[in-house]
């Protein structure tokens, strides 16, 4: 055991954060701590660092081991370039190589007896630097900065110059090669593509030390870690497995949870009838029962009712109005910022009922692409075509469409005044504003806060064209949730742009890949991308580039995307077939229960005639179905 936590309590005044929170974390184990945001997971990393005191408990570290610790927010300035920046935490490996270089040229002029004494101070020397890894600390520094999104020619930009994030992922390189025995993470997953992601993903799966990590990205979670502590309702409970094995086994303790209260209600109003019954006798012996019961009932621990936050909140969608089936043209879309293109030549097209995720590395051009669809910023080439009754719906990260001056209910009622209070309490309820929160002023507001009060108002909005440029940034897990459940029912048209994979996965219908200059097409979501993606990589931005060289020649680009049409509307209507053949099957089996119920009817059971009659209808029916179930299996094979 590497960290151990005992009994672990906090508060801040009245509000209490954590309460007797006991967890331990092994050598090598990479561990995640989940749970809704404010519900004290950055408190609890900011314990173990001492950066704030636990009210009650212990944070205990083994012996002589290290431990490192990457806050969601970097503020460091400094005159470094980030490359020195990160190479200085190699300072002492830095010292020894200095050290040795001089030990070599104090050889070149020293007798024997000064070379024998050099040479045995060099060798220890030469030994304790390669066990530092010190003729590799070089281009270590310059992977971990490639990793994590850094070209060669951002290495020398100075620290002052940066962004928030671009610090964030300094600080989080500086982490990885100062290699701690204990890492933890706060949010590392924020400023990162997926591109740094997936390295991260690899270089944490095989870090030789511990590592604690606090994220919302499930995918991520899920690649990574082997335990799960959950904080929720001031409590830490600990699984076992990735992500996905922590949200199958929260569901079944919750359900296991729910039945041992439901039965301890029941067998409570049992015993509250029999001692209402007892006492109705009048008796003294039946009193005296009445009494015993109750003492025993008294004596009850009583079970609170396990609930889940935001489980009776469902956010729907519904345009207001049916757009065509052609939603957008894309053709021959370019945009260049100072002669250089960000993309050129970008054609594709968007049908009604399709949720495309726009995806592709920081600098692509992707939030540049939604501010063109939106006339934000004019295109340098091509154009972009609406279809019929199209309404859009945007949602942008700088969230243009708010009033600072208004509350949270104003700037949600003034929009959509047939809304109760209840009701808008609830939308902002599942974007986590509750109580008094809901009269804040969105002045007041951070930018995170402000994300999601937007988020909230384009949910209500009823266009059927939603444009949403990282919807899922800032929400918690069970937020991600709901949101998606609601993308999934709406039967609009939504174009999101989202690094949040776990989040393609469950929403995305097809997957558009900003590569390379241009727009790669994956009919599926982002295990289907993952899949196809380095095969249609090759493909396209080679034939994208000899189509740059030969432009009378058709595109190779332009063909396929035609094919990938083609099979797309195949899948369209393969689709459909199954879901009428489906419904068929239902109302067929409908039909046999209903003459399964007459042929069980004691009136019909003496009417042979009738008997008849009906049995012979069920086997038509039976036929009929069977039919369908061939056709069914045809037809499912056949998309797969």
């Amino acid at each position: 055991m590497i960290l151990a936590c005992q009994n672990i309590s906090k508060s801040f005044g009245t509000d209490e954060i954590i309460k007797n929170a006991s967890f331990h974390i092994e050598e090598n184990e990479k561990a995640a701590i989940v749970g809704i945001n404010g519900a004290g997971k950055s408190t609890m990393l900011k314990i173990i660092m001492q950066e704030i005191d636990a009210d009650e408990g212990t944070v205990t570290v083994a012996k002589g081991k290290t431990i490192g610790y990457l806050a969601q927010h970097q503020e460091q300035d400094s005159d470094k370039t980030i490359y020195e920046e990160v190479l200085s935490v190699k300072q002492p490996v830095i010292e020894m190589e200095k050290r040795l270089r001089a030990m070599e040229d104090a050889m070149n002029g020293c007798d024997a007896d000064e070379m024998e004494k050099l040479l045995a101070d060099y060798n220890k020397l030469n030994h304790e630097f390669e066990l530092q890894e010190g003729y590799a600390y070089k281009s270590e520094v310059t992977g971990v900065l490639k990793g994590l999104g850094f070209g060669e020619e951002d290495f020398d930009k100075k620290m002052s110059e940066l962004s928030g994030g671009q610090k964030t992922r300094v600080a989080l390189g500086r982490l990885l090669v100062t290699k701690p025995d204990i890492i933890l993470l706060d949010e590392p997953t924020n400023h990162l593509d997926m591109n740094s992601i997936a390295w991260l993903e690899t270089y944490l799966m095989n870090y030789k030390g511990a590592v604690i990590i606090v994220s919302h990205d499930r995918y991520f979670l899920d690649r990574v870690v082997t335990k799960v502590i959950e904080v929720f309702q001031h409590r830490v409970s600990v699984f076992l497995g990735n992500y996905s094995d922590y949200a199958v086994k929260k569901k079944s303790a919750r359900e296991a949870l729910l039945r041992q209260y439901y039965n301890q209600q029941r067998e409570i109003k049992h015993q509250e009838e029999v001692i209402t019954k007892l006492k109705s006798f009048n008796r003294e012996k039946s009193i005296k029962r009445a009494e015993s019961r109750e003492k025993m009932l008294d004596k009850m621990e009583r079970l609170e009712k396990p609930v889940e936050d935001n489980t009776d909140i469902h956010i729907t969608l519904e345009p207001n109005i049916v757009s065509g089936n052609d939603v957008m043209k894309v053709e021959g879309l370019a945009k260049q910022f100072d002669g250089n293109y960000l993309f050129s030549g970008i054609d594709f097209e968007i049908k009604r009922g399709e949720r495309v995720a726009l995806i592709g590395n920081n600098g692509t051009g992707k939030t540049t692409m939604l501010k063109i669809i939106n006339g934000l910023i004019a295109p340098d080439g091509g154009e972009v075509r609406l279809g019929t009754n199209v309404h859009i719906g945007y949602y942008d990260q700088e969230h243009h469409v708010l009033h600072m001056e208004k509350t949270l209910v104003e700037e949600i009622s003034d929009d959509y005044p047939y809304l109760n209070n209840t009701q808008i309490r609830n939308v902002l309820a599942a974007f986590l504003f509750t109580g008094d929160d809901v009269f804040k002023r969105i002045g007041d507001l951070s930018g995170g806060e402000r994300g999601r009060v937007s988020l909230a108002k384009l949910m209500l909005s009823e266009a059927n064209f939603l444009i949403l440029d990282e919807p899922t940034n800032h929400l918690d897990i069970t937020s991600k949730e709901i949101l998606e459940s609601a993308l999934n029912q709406y039967t609009g048209t939504v174009f999101f742009v989202s690094h949040d994979r776990y989040f393609i996965n469950q929403t995305a219908t097809r997957v558009l890949d900003l590569t390379g200059k241009t727009v790669i097409n994956y009919i599926g979501n982002y295990d289907y991308y993952l899949e196809k993606r380095e095969e249609q990589t090759a493909f396209h931005v080679t034939a994208g580039q000899a189509e740059a060289r030969v432009p009378e020649k058709t595109s190779a680009v332009k063909m396929d995307w035609e094919q990938q049409k083609k099979e797309q509307a195949r899948i369209r209507k393969q689709e459909n077939a199954i879901k009428k053949v489906e419904a068929d099957i239902e109302a067929k089996e409908q039909a046999i229960a209903e003459i399964d119920e007459k042929l069980a009817d004691p009136a019909i059971a003496t009417n042979s005639a009738k008997l008849n009659e009906l049995g012979s209808l069920r086997a038509k029916e039976q036929e009929a179905l069977d039919e369908l179930y061939e056709q069914w299996e045809t037809l499912s094979s056949e998309l797969g």
